[in-house]
């Protein structure tokens, strides 16, 4: 029986139906920028994926549109950044030379992605200023623009495979890709394998969040049912099979169409010695080939899914005759298929299935091979390669210089995290100190290299604990620009995450070993000093000043453009936080002006920290819009680049998600979390981000308690993470009435805190007034030695929210608007909870009560706080109504009202829909009495009345005497009309009068 593939597609009808209409969707994108217009397609392996591209493929030449294809490979941990785009760029730049040299014209950084251009890139080890991938930005608008360019021609489908095996430059072009316009019709279908996607697999969480955009479907190819199966056993075996053979072939296939022309070619369908495992079967279709043919599938399945000609030929090891019959006989036998000058499997099971049936020694043998082919220039390959064979080949010495290598590579075409993975694979094979002695590598060098790969990916914890491994095993006599350089790496991550070490202590200690005189080293170590002085040690800005004048000279001298830029940056920064008034306006300026001149000079790292630091300035005194300008500007920044989680990009985000959410403009905060899951990134500046999203998911009435909970494990790692988690845990509490969870929830934060921060750190006052929230809000359904033991926490949380202060302000640290906001919110609710526990005179506390929630008042309402301002509108309305100023308290009730309608967040005003019957008993004349009204102590009595409680119980509860209670009691019946308790409460609940 012949062996051949089907040349048609069975049984995929409504697929195929469904990824053309991605074609119609993306041409009415391009005219009305809306509607999908691209497409995951997975599957298991063999399940028709490729089948179903290839039909799709053919129905889009047919209609006149171009396919550009890239495929994914299975590299292991020697990723190449963008592989299937350069793929792209290269079939471009043969089909259409004058479209990409144009494109390229406009975007240099176009021609990294070129594949001639990605072989053998070498990195100098004795530089000291490595980029940090500021050019990924570039890279992917290069594309957008490619593909745009293309589609001048006609419409465009991209088409990547395999994705389960692409790296994370790649899953972050298209990440790209999905979210960006196109002008013209552009559709994209990227395939992977579904059976691949283990739970930690990276690609599983961005194909949630992909298919989470409008412009993403997704596209399940399950397995052919049997008529299907029948019709492609009879499409494969045209003089047909008997009825045992087919129904053999039907169970046997479970609707994996590769399976089933596997079981067709193998011969022997019905009997019983069909291989029952998929991989011996298709080593069937390897018993076929001869010798020669044979050795050509096994030397190509080393290489991977395809291998170029070149590289086949200096591996086989046979003539060069017989390797071209071999090739022939593999090709004719469908195990290999031609693609110009590349082989490919016709599916990666085939190529895995015969690789893995090589012996240990057979495979280390050819991946020798390969390695010597790469490394001595008798075949093109890049780096990466080659460090993928020669660590499979046990040539450690080999793979650590081709990984040093692949990662300098890696990060000259903006892939940071590919970089960090070659990097650190280096790093793990110079633990023998033989080997770094032996290549001569200059292992600080590597780690710092390591380090800011990490960093520029966001993985800033994982480049600490790089760095500091790297000093612990420094030894004694190690030279001192080394342990210098280091250090002062520790000190650039200890001022990004959270620790025990104080990065101005390690910076001065770098600073103290980095090399006199003219030293490019230096002058990084001075300008970090500088950097690191001004943020921790606010009394030191004039040494921080001096730190930086003295850098910015030196990098001026040694020609250091990028760090003149960013120590400018810094130097207008210092001097813009000790300002003030018209002054800190005019420092303002000159910090705009540093913000242009890193533009000018391509310092990104200048650029976009002075973005950050401006939006800084204007947070701290409460300019919202201003700060919010300038933020998005540093974000949109980092986002051209390709750098969102990056230092100062990932923060400017974080920030922009805290001015959203106190200005009320909710559904910008949900945008601007969200336009990031896209993405996958590392845990913690993820974690930063997410707290505002689940608060305004909470306040709309979904609970977001587990996930809260879930940021728990990074709250040790980033402050920040757990100040704001920590915080929309204690108000989901608080919004349930457990009043002993929210305690308990700021006892455990401030535990964690305590150890970062120190105990006196200003968001604890933030955290001590939102437990007091909860605690109000508890007391209504609280026993008496409840109240007593709320109001004594009460107490223990305003004792830490003074001496907090008091430390602040014995520091002479800057207390802003916010913060003052909080202070007064903090008084006020201590003063309402006491009021509600009824503790002291209530007539002498009231005035007290009054003026501090007019403060609270006051100073939300200037600084601008939407959700808070609900907040403390909702609560003075109950305090207004229990002090009986009904109208005053329907006013503030009213406005909290239309701020929840405007933030679609119900739950915020629940209590006072609870309380809306009272609220209006105790301002409505009855017409029982001829007028009289009820107080808000009698509308609360009355409810304790209606509840059965005696004048007793009723005294106990509201820390009055019985003999009142009595009075109040007769009052209420008379102004009620009523004979009676029974039909006072009758009455109340008639006329709404009762909460």
């Amino acid at each position: 029986m012949a062996a051949h593939s089907s040349l048609t597609m069975v049984g995929r009808d409504t697929e195929l139906a469904e990824a053309i209409a991605v074609l119609d969707d993306a041409v009415s994108a391009a005219e009305a920028g809306t509607t999908r217009r691209a497409v995951l397609l997975s599957g298991d392996a063999g399940v028709g994926k490729t089948r179903l591209l290839r039909t799709l493929r053919d129905h889009a030449l047919d209609a006149g549109w171009q396919v550009l294809a890239g495929h994914c490979l299975d590299f292991g941990d020697s990723a190449l950044p963008y592989l299937p785009f350069s793929e792209v760029l290269g079939r471009l730049g043969t089909s259409h030379p004058d479209l990409v040299e144009a494109v390229a014209a406009v975007h240099p950084a176009l021609a990294r992605l070129q594949p001639g251009r990605r072989t053998r890139v070498v990195g100098d080890d004795t530089s000291d200023e490595h980029s940090r991938g500021s050019d990924r930005g570039d890279t992917l608008v290069a594309v957008h623009a490619l593909l745009e360019a293309a589609a001048t021609e006609a419409p465009v489908l991209l088409v990547v495979e395999d994705l389960h095996w692409a790296d994370q430059s790649t899953r972050d072009m298209l990440g790209f890709l999905f979210t960006r316009a196109f002008a013209r019709p552009v559709a994209i279908v990227a395939s992977y394998r579904s059976d691949d996607l283990h739970r930690r697999h990276p690609l599983r969480r961005q194909v949630a969040e992909w298919t989470r955009l409008p412009q993403v479907g997704r596209l399940a190819l399950g397995p052919l049912p049997a008529e299907a199966v029948r019709a492609l056993v009879h499409e494969l075996a045209p003089a047909g099979l008997d009825e045992r053979s087919v129904s053999r072939i039907v169970e046997r296939a479970e609707g994996n169409a590769f399976f089933v022309e596997e079981l067709v070619a193998s011969g022997s369908c019905a009997d019983g010695d069909v291989p029952g495992d998929l991989a011996d079967l298709l080593l069937v279709r390897l018993d076929r080939l001869s010798e020669g043919a044979r050795q050509v599938a096994r030397v190509a399945s080393v290489a991977g899914r395809r291998v170029a000609h070149d590289l086949l030929a200096a591996t086989a090891g046979i003539p060069a005759d017989e390797l071209d019959a071999g090739i022939r006989q593999a090709v004719e036998m469908n195990v290999l298929e031609v693609g110009g000058h590349l082989y490919a499997f016709r599916h990666a099971l085939l190529g895995e299935a015969i690789y893995d049936d090589l012996l240990p020694g057979e495979r280390a043998r050819l991946h020798a091979r390969y390695a010597d082919a790469l490394s001595t220039g008798a075949a093109r390959g890049t780096s990466a390669e080659l460090a993928l064979h020669a660590r499979r080949a046990n040539d450690l010495d080999r793979a650590v210089t081709a990984s040093i290598e692949a990662g300098d590579e890696a990060m000259a075409v903006g892939g940071p995290d590919e970089a960090a993975d070659h990097y650190q694979q280096a790093l793990e094979l110079l633990e023998d100190p033989a080997r770094v002695e032996r290549l001569g590598v200059d292992h600080a060098r590597l780690v710092v290299r390591a380090a800011d790969a990490l960093i520029t990916g966001g993985n800033a914890v994982r480049a600490g604990q790089l760095v500091t491994a790297r000093l612990g095993q420094l030894p004694p006599g190690a030279p001192e620009a080394d342990r210098s350089r280091l250090l002062n790496t520790q000190a650039e991550v200890l001022s990004m995450t959270e620790t025990e070490l104080d990065p101005v202590e390690v910076s001065a200690r770098a600073l103290a070993l980095a090399p006199e005189g003219e030293s490019p080293l230096r002058a990084k170590v001075l300008a970090n000093h500088a950097r690191i002085l001004g943020a921790y040690r606010p009394d030191e800005q004039d040494e921080a000043e001096a730190f930086a004048t003295e850098a910015l000279a030196l990098a001026e001298r040694l020609a250091m453009p990028e760090l003149a830029s960013d120590i400018v940056t810094t130097l207008s920064g210092l001097r813009v936080k000790t300002a003030a008034g018209s002054e800190q306006d005019a420092l303002r300026g000159a910090l705009e002006s540093a913000v242009n001149s890193a533009v000018r000079a391509g310092a990104f790292q200048a650029e976009i920290r002075g973005r950050w630091l401006l939006g800084r300035s204007y947070q701290d005194s409460g300019d919202w819009e201003q700060a919010a300008r300038w933020f998005r500007s540093a974000m949109a920044q980092g986002e051209q680049a390709g750098l969102v989680w990056a230092p100062f990009s990932i923060e400017a985000r974080w920030q922009l998600t805290r001015i959203s959410y106190l200005l009320g403009d909710w559904d910008d905060v949900v945008a601007l979390v969200d336009s990031v899951d896209s993405m996958s990134g590392p845990p913690i500046p993820r974690g930063i981000l997410e707290p505002a999203r689940l608060a305004v998911l909470a306040a709309r009435g979904e609970d977001v308690l587990d996930r809260l909970l879930a940021l728990r494990g990074l709250w040790e790692d980033e402050g920040g993470v757990a100040v704001y988690s920590a915080g929309a845990e204690i108000e989901v509490h608080g919004s349930r009435g457990d009043a002993a969870a929210a305690i308990s929830v700021y006892d455990d934060v401030v535990e964690v805190l305590g150890r970062i921060w120190g105990d006196y750190f200003g968001g604890r006052i933030r955290l001590a007034a939102l437990a007091l929230v909860a605690i109000a809000r508890s007391m209504s359904r609280a026993s008496v030695a409840e109240r007593r033991a709320l109001v004594a926490h009460a107490d223990r949380l305003l004792a830490d929210g003074d001496a907090v202060l008091a430390a602040i302000r014995e520091r002479g640290g800057p207390w802003g608007p916010e913060g003052r906001m909080w202070s007064d919110r903090l008084v006020a609710e201590h003063h309402r909870v006491h009021w509600l526990g009824g503790a002291g005179g209530e007539e002498s506390r009231r005035d007290e009560l009054l003026a501090a929630w007019e403060t609270a008042l006051d100073s939300t309402v200037k600084v601008g706080d939407v959700p808070e301002l609900l907040r403390v509108r909702a609560a003075y309305s109950q305090i207004l109504r229990l002090t009986g100023d009904p109208v005053r308290a329907r006013e503030e009730a009213d406005q909290a009202r239309a701020l929840a309608d405007r933030l679609r967040a119900p739950l915020l005003v629940a209590d006072l829909h609870a309380e809306s019957g009272s609220a209006r008993g105790a301002g409505a004349t009855t017409t029982h009495t001829g007028g009289a009204a009820l107080t808000a102590r009698e509308v609360e009595i009355l409810a304790l009345v209606a509840e059965g409680r005696s004048n007793g119980e009723i005294g106990k509860q509201l820390f009055i005497s019985t003999k009142t209670v009595s009075v109040h009691v007769s009052n209420i019946l008379g102004k009620l009309g009523a004979a009676g308790r029974t039909e006072a409460a009758a009455i109340a609940r008639r006329d709404g009068l009762l909460p």
